[in-house]
């Protein structure tokens, strides 16, 4: 894809390959009406070609949002929905480039996993870059769902040999006596969330023959206590409900050629009101240390689908007028 050289300010003409111009643009031009509405431009198709209207820097942007879509058409292609995020956070980050996030994408089997923001892109590097890193950030910001990215392809390219998916579950007193069930039932709740992405990762039989040989291991945080861990890529989700005991223990089951990633939202423990939390301990216990990272996510990093995001603004909106 190539801009045509000359072109005024106020428009900008994109050439197309005429074989990936179907996909760009989408189904009855499914993927321009999502741009136009994004970035507040006009686009027009000419030939297999596509026609920026609008104010000098959203064009700029648009136009190298269109070139850089052009070298990933698989973006283009299915329901829409990666891309709908995508374009609004590209939208929201001048700063931010599809290509550079696609470069630090991260591939799981067949899939790529993009980051869809400059924090996600920070938070792959900092994962790449050290053997330990703490993810803090509110709900939404993929501290999860890309530390199980990270994790599945350093199993697939024999980095680690097992991962170990670790999570306190404090909402059943972590005793969990008084659940109904075995174990396996009662912990079963707690610990769904890392089930989910990892089945939106891998096809449902291979993660359950996994689970079952044991390269994959989803278990309570108590059940870390006493044991080494090497080989092995680790992640520790919903951290801060951990205590600062738990904290200290699982930090240090860490063994040789292994990482570890701790992920959580300072601001939404479920701990017994006063006790500390051992994810906001850590920050103040462990910054600094060679070997270990900390990336703080934000709200602008919040990449569920963007109904979501008008859904929560709406909320907000409403608990502003019923207060004000």
């Amino acid at each position: 894809m190539a801009t045509v050289p000359g072109q005024s300010n106020a428009e900008r003409r994109v050439e197309v390959d005429a074989d990936l111009f179907p996909t760009l643009v989408g189904e009855h031009d499914r993927n321009l009406n999502l741009i136009e509405r994004t970035f507040g431009v006009r686009l027009v198709t000419s030939g297999s070609a596509v026609v920026v209207h609008g104010g000098g820097e959203r064009a700029d942007r648009v136009t190298q949002l269109l070139r850089d879509l052009a070298d990933s058409p698989e973006l283009c292609a299915g329901g829409g929905g990666e891309l709908e995020v995508l374009v609004e956070r590209l939208a929201a980050e001048p700063a931010a480039r599809l290509h550079d996030l696609v470069a630090h994408g991260v591939v799981v089997g067949k899939r790529r996993i993009i980051p869809k923001s400059v924090g996600q892109v920070r938070y792959l590097e900092a994962i790449r870059d050290h053997d330990m890193v703490f993810a803090i950030g509110p709900a939404g910001t993929g501290k999860t769902y890309l530390a199980m990215a990270a994790a599945i392809h350093a199993l697939k390219g024999k980095e680690v040999e097992r991962i170990i998916l670790a999570r306190p579950a404090v909402e059943a007193g972590e005793s969990l006596g008084f659940l109904p069930g075995d174990l396996l039932e009662k912990v079963n709740p707690y610990l769904r969330p890392l089930y989910d992405a990892l089945y939106d990762m891998v096809y449902h039989e291979r993660a359950e023959e996994m689970i079952d040989r044991g390269t994959i291991e989803i278990a309570p945080l108590a059940f870390m206590r006493g044991r080494t861990l090497n080989d092995a890529f680790i992640i520790l989700d919903e951290a801060q409900n951990s205590t600062s005991d738990q904290m200290k223990m699982f930090l240090t089951r860490m063994g040789f050629n292994s990482k570890v990633v701790v992920t959580g939202d300072i601001t939404q423990t479920d701990l017994p009101s006063g006790q500390p939390s051992g994810l906001a301990e850590s920050q103040a216990i462990m910054e600094g240390v060679e070997g270990v990272s900390f990336v703080h996510l934000e709200e602008r990093d919040v990449v569920r689908h963007p109904l979501v995001r008008r859904v929560i603004a709406a909320y907000a909106r409403y608990e502003e007028r019923k207060n004000g």
